[in-house]
């Protein structure tokens, strides 16, 4: 069940509040639809996005055709109550054309490739390590990792000391990755990273 009051939420003349989906890892928008109290409830009760369709008249849940259900983890309403903000966990694309977002399939924005990095390392997790370098790096222990990411944090080092700005950009994008690896072998995530600076920024997560 999801921590979230109902008595927030200010439904249209129609009984309708618009939903925003968007994915926790990555922040990327998903889509915008509706819910009736009855389906914003059930969501509430079992965790999954349902809406209501408008042109069908009748609620539905995500994915209960498809399979690619959005596992909800977050409600949060907007300052007037009448739009909601629902953090999610996608599993599959969101919309019905098959692109990851109902927006298409642009890339997710700024930090949130970090987000889509973590989903995509956590995908080979499970691959064969002789065909995938994730899986390999992961096979080898945290203490391997750990001093991959000591190399490439060395390898940084001396790019931004004497290296030109495109060899600073992928020195630090390999050391963003073996991080994601190692906090990965960690059991932990950037999101763990940000509640920290959060937390000493004096914000909250």
């Amino acid at each position: 069940m999801i921590a979230f009051d109902i008595g927030k939420v200010n439904f249209d003349a129609n009984g309708l509040v618009c939903a925003v989906a968007q994915d926790c890892l990555t922040l990327q928008v998903l889509m915008v639809a509706w819910m009736d109290r009855a389906a914003l409830e059930e969501t509430v009760q079992f965790g999954e996005a349902t809406f209501f369709s408008r042109s069908r008249n009748a609620r539905w849940r995500k994915g209960e055709t498809s399979g690619n259900r959005l596992r909800v983890k977050e409600i949060i309403a907007d300052c007037d109550g009448d739009t909601l903000l629902l953090t999610v966990e996608p599993l599959g694309p969101a919309c019905h054309l098959g692109t990851t977002s109902c927006f298409g399939d642009a890339a997710a924005p700024g930090l949130g490739r970090l987000g889509a990095l973590e989903r995509t390392i956590a995908a080979r997790a499970s691959a064969d390590p002789e065909k995938s370098w994730t899986a390999a790096l992961l096979a080898q222990g945290v203490k391997r990792i750990a001093q991959k990411v000591g190399e490439e944090g060395v390898e940084t080092a001396l790019a931004g000391a004497a290296g030109e700005a495109k060899e600073v950009c992928e020195e630090s994008a390999d050391l963003l990755y073996h991080l994601a690896v190692l906090l990965r072998a960690r059991g932990l995530t950037f999101n763990d990273v940000m509640a920290v600076l959060a937390e000493r920024a004096g914000a909250k997560p």
